[in-house]
């Protein structure tokens, strides 16, 4: 890695940690230039706006994601479990929350759309990866893979990012998923028990 990618890299992460200690709000650029003793001229030769600071540790969150997903996908769960668990590693953790919130800030809608895209884009080849190894194996039976698995990747994000549904929203999300990848009735029920708790 070249020496202005290290420091690139560095900066990320220093923000990544003070937007995690701090919030995306409260933290200045000022605040991050302090800690890695830099002039401000560099911080701006790498990211000409706050704004561009948090997309590039949402990047970095993603990469993050996708490594744990692979992993996910590398071991021995039963395609089932994959699926759920691979879909569930593309959630921020609960430390992750409030970047992930500040994104989700309507002054910030283009990054929005941009990094779910680029989610998406990430996520649908490894979902289909598993969907495919499950139809091998006879636990599902579907065509269009990529199409039926990101309608449900996006559902899943939709329904169950704020914690606001009820479990007939799990009981009619695990029907749906069930059906649209050819799944018998009961494979997914276990999905109810990977959601957070304190959630209704």
């Amino acid at each position: 890695m070249k020496k202005g990618e290290r420091r690139k890299d560095e900066l990320i992460k220093i923000a990544y940690k003070k937007f995690l200690k701090n919030g995306y709000e409260q933290t200045s650029v000022d605040e991050i230039i302090e800690e890695a003793q830099i002039a401000k001229g560099t911080f701006y030769y790498h990211f000409p706006s706050k704004e561009a600071t948090l997309a590039a540790v949402i990047d970095m969150m993603i990469d993050d994601e996708v490594y744990r997903a692979k992993e996910i996908i590398a071991g021995s769960l039963p395609v089932s479990e994959k699926l759920a668990a691979v879909i569930y590693s593309f959630r921020p953790s609960r430390d992750e929350q409030s970047i992930a919130n500040a994104v989700n800030a309507e002054d910030n809608i283009i990054l929005h759309e941009k990094l779910n895209k680029r989610l998406i884009a990430e996520a649908v080849p490894l979902l289909s990866e598993i969907v495919k190894e499950g139809i091998r194996q006879g636990v599902f039976e579907c065509e269009q893979v990529e199409e039926r698995v990101k309608m449900i990747f996006i559902l899943s994000f939709r329904m169950f990012d704020d914690g606001d549904y009820t479990q007939n929203d799990v009981t009619a999300f695990i029907d749906m998923a069930e059906k649209t990848i050819g799944a018998k009735p009961g494979t997914m029920d276990f999905i109810s028990e990977l959601l957070p708790k304190g959630e209704k």
